[in-house]
């Protein structure tokens, strides 16, 4: 009778911790993504994490010890989805791009994922990776490790701004507020005075909407790519000039 009293004592013990097994680290932050996707990156709390999952808040105190290491948690789980294969046969500038692809890609399926990135560049082991073979792919195309580190930073920042720079870009808002808001936008630059603001007036639509999401994210990429296609040249003529001067 001893032994089974202690048992159910154990039972309930783990109980009361929240039933540490029946989670993973993988599943707490797959699903905080979900809840931030869904409610904002700031209304996601470990409360309410623990309450969508069915258990009690201890139980994910066992995998992250507060929000910020739940949030770097979901950051890590955002890098883990970028699809950092490239094809050693492309050429430099495409291997760059898919990479760049593949980052905006994701920071599109989730709504939550630029802000995430924005606020939290921590270096889980996803991140290092992915931004060890964009260095890698600057290098043997050339560049030095200044320019290198220089371009795949801009890389980052320039994906996360284009999400968020998209016409109507408001995470929190459902899609009737949002197409509310770019209409109160878009008349609010079509009254100023033409006189005035010729070009904001005639570019209104465009200025406010985002009727082609595509072009919004196929010209910012390819316009990033162009710049470090240039700057490739104009380095490589910059050395065959110091070169041909020594």
């Amino acid at each position: 009778m001893y032994s089974c009293q202690v048992a159910k004592t154990r039972i309930r013990s783990e109980e009361a911790e929240g039933a540490k097994p029946r989670l993973s680290k993988r599943t707490v932050t797959e699903s905080a993504l979900k809840l931030a996707d869904a409610d904002g990156l700031d209304a996601l709390t470990i409360r309410k994490l623990a309450q969508h999952l069915g258990v009690t808040p201890m139980a994910l105190y066992w995998h992250f010890r507060s929000k910020e290491d739940l949030l770097e948690g979901v950051a890590e789980q955002v890098w883990g989805e970028l699809d950092v294969n490239v094809d050693p046969d492309a050429p430099w500038w495409a291997q760059l791009q898919g990479l760049m692809e593949s980052l905006v890609s994701v920071l599109r399926a989730h709504s939550a994922a630029a802000q995430l990135l924005l606020e939290h560049e921590k270096r889980n082991e996803a991140a290092l990776r992915a931004t060890e073979v964009t260095l890698d792919v600057l290098r043997r195309a050339g560049f030095d490790p200044q320019h290198a580190s220089a371009i795949a930073r801009s890389l980052l920042w320039t994906g996360i701004t284009l999400v968020m720079s998209e016409p109507g870009y408001k995470p929190e808002l459902d899609p009737e507020e949002r197409e509310e808001m770019q209409r109160r936008n878009q008349v609010a630059l079509a009254m100023l005075p033409a006189s005035r603001y010729p070009r904001l007036v005639e570019c209104a639509a465009p200025m406010t909407t985002c009727d082609e999401p595509e072009f919004h994210y196929r010209f910012g990429i390819g316009l990033f790519i162009d710049g470090v296609k240039a700057a490739a040249l104009r380095l490589s003529g910059e050395a065959t000039a110091d070169t041909r001067s020594g």
